[in-house]
């Protein structure tokens, strides 16, 4: 669920709902959901597609061929073709190598290369079995939501493992420098929040800040982050005040209330927690806080990192010091790519160490669970890179490609001209969307890829929503929202799998757009749990 993004979206025609689902009389409960005030004050548009996922027989539909916005039901695309196109054990391999010679005192006169792979973890969230953790609310989206869960291991973990392995082969220092290679693919922006997609990732590239409340009234708040390193560091103060009182937290990166930090490959770099009245203020958070959406007594926000490889270079450099060698170029510095040899064949240089990822499966699960938008980009490129391309642009070539090419999608059914994410221009019809999920039913990868998504009313994004519908743990969702910057919840989406009580395996998607006027994030909630009524309706009903 992406219900906190706000972007700024083309004006959207509207149409009257008229059509009714199932029976298609106005008794039917389906119409009826679709009917609520809600919807008809705001012309929603309604479209579905219920389909046996086995047969690809159309159950039921509602202007199943009209192309609307997708918000992260586009996810489904992204991680299928990546399933399919590099397989879902794949795993990625970060090495680092080191030119020039080493002599007897460990000295390396040379440089050390970390040749960046798209590793979306990085080790950040791999649990001791080596599956991927997430939790309901991703820190991703903690600006959203108030608040976030972060899952508890370590996001420099691989930089640890490596720097040990660094100092195991021999080296003890390094008199060149350390440099992050970042060219397996072109970075670029996404229109979706404008993040940086890059091959090098560290915490997703973005800086967990975290304020808990004193022991006392007037006591100073706790103040953390993660990860910690010679990059940045967190300034300005806070104060615990009476329980009950109301939180004034904000935390800024380059410009007041803005999430970006692009200052980290120059020394001093420091991100504020202050008022939301002034930066000079310190911030006030009530003894006993409590998050009022997580419901955990954290505040939790992010910056997001605008410079990953010199970020990756210092946290490095950080790891290399931890494990017992040194190096001579600063740690806080611009990655220096240009001294990067001129190829990424590195066939005449040593490997001296080597980091290797989860599955993509995990990866699979995470983004679908938690609707990653970094890992649905990086998905995207995973495919592209597999198929010859470096370039977003010519990945969704590639993807678009596959798509109709191996897996039959009609090509006037989906539209996905900037990105692997979903907003704010994605768009698809219910039948495309609802046939993807049939052919992939069909495929070996089918138990990944129906494992990764969301349980309805129990896990990942969708763990707060239809919680008290029948049959709700038989029911798969990737749910998307898309809420404009006009406040107008423009895409409330869901598409997935549901085991029907009859035994029969369903692929269907449901999509609303112009869902009305965003007032309270409780709307959002309201929208999608009438989506999972009618989710529960269509299980019992097929």
């Amino acid at each position: 669920m992406r219900a906190s993004l706000v972007v700024l979206l083309a004006s959207v025609a509207c149409c009257v709902l008229v059509a009714s689902c199932g029976s298609g009389d106005d008794g039917d409960p389906i119409a009826q959901i679709m009917s609520k005030p809600r919807y008809t004050s705001a012309k929603s548009q309604w479209s579905m597609v219920v389909m046996d996922a086995n047969t690809g027989q159309v159950l039921d539909a509602l202007d199943p061929d009209m192309l609307v916005l997708t918000a992260s039901v586009r996810k489904l695309y992204s991680v299928a073709t990546a399933l399919n196109v590099i397989g879902a054990d794949h795993r990625f391999v970060t090495p680092v190598y080191r030119t020039g010679t080493v002599d007897g005192s460990g000295m390396l006169t040379g440089n050390l290369i970390l040749q960046a792979s798209g590793d979306l973890t990085f080790g950040g969230r791999q649990k001791p079995d080596g599956s991927v953790d997430f939790t309901d609310f991703d820190h991703n989206d903690a600006r959203g939501f108030g608040g976030a869960i972060l899952t508890p291991e370590d996001p420099l973990t691989a930089l640890n493992d490596l720097a040990q392995q660094v100092r195991a082969s021999g080296i003890t220092a390094v008199a060149g420098d350390v440099i992050i290679d970042d060219r397996l693919f072109d970075a670029f922006r996404v229109p979706n929040g404008n993040v940086l997609i890059s091959p090098i990732v560290i915490n997703e590239n973005v800086i967990d800040v975290t304020l808990t409340p004193g022991a006392a009234v007037g006591a100073a708040g706790v103040l953390d982050w993660r990860p910690r390193t010679s990059a940045m560091t967190m300034q300005g103060t806070s104060v615990t005040t009476a329980a009950n009182s109301t939180s004034d937290i904000m935390v800024s990166g380059d410009a007041l209330n803005e999430a970006p930090l692009s200052c980290l490959a120059a020394p001093g770099c420091k991100g504020t927690l202050s008022s939301t009245e002034s930066l000079d203020a310190p911030a006030t958070i009530p003894l006993g806080f409590v998050s009022p959406l997580v419901g955990n007594g954290l505040y939790v926000s992010i910056l997001r990192v605008e410079d990953p490889p010199s970020f990756a270079r210092t946290a490095f450099i950080d790891a290399l010091a931890r494990a017992g060698v040194s190096v001579s170029a600063p740690a806080v510095q611009p990655n220096q790519t240009a001294a990067l040899p001129p190829s990424q064949d590195y066939s005449g240089a040593t490997q001296v160490a080597s980091y290797t990822s989860m599955s993509y499966s995990e990866f699979a699960k995470l983004v679908l669970k938690v609707s990653l938008n970094t890992g649905a980009n990086l998905s995207l490129m995973y495919q592209g890179l597999a198929q010859g391309v470096r370039t977003v642009g010519d990945a969704l070539v590639t993807e678009r490609r596959y798509l109709t090419g191996t897996l039959g999608l009609d090509g006037a059914g989906f539209n996905f001209p900037t990105n692997g994410s979903g907003t704010p221009d994605s768009q698809a019809t219910a039948r495309t969307t609802a046939t993807l999920l049939a052919a992939m039913s069909r495929l070996p990868v089918y138990p990944v890829y129906h494992d990764a998504l969301s349980i309805l009313g129990i896990d990942g994004s969708l763990a707060a929503v239809g919680k008290n519908v029948a049959g709700k743990e038989h029911i798969f969702v990737k749910s998307g929202a898309t809420i404009d910057s006009n406040g107008q919840m423009v895409a409330m989406n869901m598409a997935g799998y549901i085991d029907a009580k009859s035994g029969r395996r369903l692929a269907y998607a449901l999509f609303v757009n112009n869902a009305g006027p965003l007032t309270a994030l409780s709307d959002t909630l309201d929208v999608f749990d009438d989506e999972a009524m009618i989710l529960g309706i269509l299980y019992a009903r097929y």
